[in-house]
């Protein structure tokens, strides 16, 4: 599933389409992605302006001029693709509508804005603008990881006396909002942290080095277009190159890239998730 270097990537990749531009004709070719679509969606969306994008943890925000708010979640294998962009911001032209292209925008602009999602893990949704606090997807998350408000101070506080591996109280939406499995793996590797580590047994000043930690390795990702392992592809249509650069995600038997470290990658399961570490390095 995307995390929130792919999804940013997405959302940046979207703006010089869409924002400040103006829905022509939205197709909905489908009653439902993982739930069903808000009543007279296509509706809704056509002759609506998007005002601006925004990212909430993994979800694309699009505020329109209507006094919505579109909310969009790639699930495990959505897309969303630009073609025929008159600002030579892209290079494809309109492809042939797919089995699996459920929405479509038909931009004022001439652009040509796809969601595609062959397992359907995908959603739409629309809300009124500024009530995200309240949508059922929004209204619990934690802080985004690159913003203010997710500090040293509200990490300690949130994992002190929390007894669950640093992994899982990582991915803990409520705690941060925005990390997933990938980038969770490679902070712990720069931190040292081993996966399976109580929160609650690291010292504060090492939780507090996790938040710069966790900003560099997200901005290097969104930087490198994200990563792609099997699905994800940047908005126009690219890869992402951030897998490349993984020191030790997927990386189960392979060196540790530490100088002078002799030991290899490990795996273990965690909550259904795979886990890769480095022995010696991660206590």
């Amino acid at each position: 599933m995307p995390e929130l270097p792919e999804v940013e990537t997405v959302r940046r990749g979207l703006e010089p389409s869409m924002t400040g531009e103006k829905i022509l004709r939205a197709d909905v070719n489908r009653p439902d992605l993982r739930w069903p679509f808000p009543e007279r969606m296509a509706e809704r969306l056509t002759g609506a302006t998007v005002l601006q994008l925004r990212r909430r943890s993994k979800y694309i925000l699009a505020d329109l001029d209507s006094a919505e708010t579109l909310l969009i979640h790639l699930g495990m294998s959505g897309r969303m693709t630009v073609s025929g962009d008159p600002l030579g911001q892209f290079v494809h032209e309109h492809p042939a509508q797919g089995k699996h292209d459920h929405v479509v925008f038909h931009m004022k602009n001439g652009a040509r804005i796809t969601f595609n999602d062959p397992r359907r893990f995908g959603a739409m949704d629309l809300m009124a603008t500024g009530a995200e606090g309240t949508h059922p997807l929004l209204a619990k998350l934690g802080p985004e990881p690159l913003g203010n408000s997710f500090s040293e101070d509200h990490l300690i506080a949130a994992l002190k006396g929390k007894n669950s591996p640093i992994k899982s109280a990582l991915l803990d939406q409520h705690i941060v909002a925005g990390l997933g499995n990938i980038y969770v793996c490679e902070v712990l590797f720069r931190a040292g942290i081993h996966p399976a580590r109580k929160a609650s047994r690291i010292s504060e000043a090492r939780i507090a080095a996790l938040v710069p930690i966790i900003r560099e390795v997200l901005l290097e990702a969104i930087d490198a277009g994200g990563s792609s392992l099997k699905d994800f592809r940047q908005a126009d249509g690219e890869l992402g190159y951030f897998q490349h650069n993984f020191r030790v995600y997927g990386r189960e038997g392979q060196p540790c890239v530490t100088p002078d470290c002799a030991s290899g990658i490990k795996r273990i399961t965690q909550s259904g998730r795979s886990s890769f570490f480095c022995p010696s390095c991660q206590r």
